[in-house]
């Protein structure tokens, strides 16, 4: 099963919140991908609809430079949800570049 990498806490401002992700965060996410994860999937924790811009061209610029390893990204607080679509990304084997944003209703629907 692919690597899941947790992301956070970041700041609840976006501009801030990319800022210290650029600068803290993406070098270690790059040398996991570059050391050979694949698929990875990265676990954002819950934001306001303005991070979700950021957060989707990092993942899909991720995708772009790394492959052909997938990376996606999800925005959660809910281990079952997680669970649920970390395994559902595997059994598909072709998704990459997508953010998927759970709230935790429903993820077992979708396997």
């Amino acid at each position: 099963m692919g690597d899941l990498l947790y992301v956070g806490p970041l700041p609840g401002d976006p501009l801030d919140a990319a800022a210290d992700f650029h600068a803290r965060v993406l070098p270690g996410i790059e040398a996991t991908l570059g050391g050979g994860a694949h698929p990875l999937t990265l676990v954002f924790e819950p934001a306001t609809s303005d991070h979700r811009a950021w957060r989707l061209a990092v993942v899909q610029g991720l995708a772009r430079r790394f492959a052909p390893s997938r990376v996606n990204a999800v925005e959660t607080d809910s281990a079952q949800a997680l669970a649920a679509t970390h395994a559902w990304l595997e059994s598909l084997g072709a998704i990459t570049g997508q953010l998927f944003a759970l709230d935790g209703n429903g993820a077992m629907a979708m396997v």
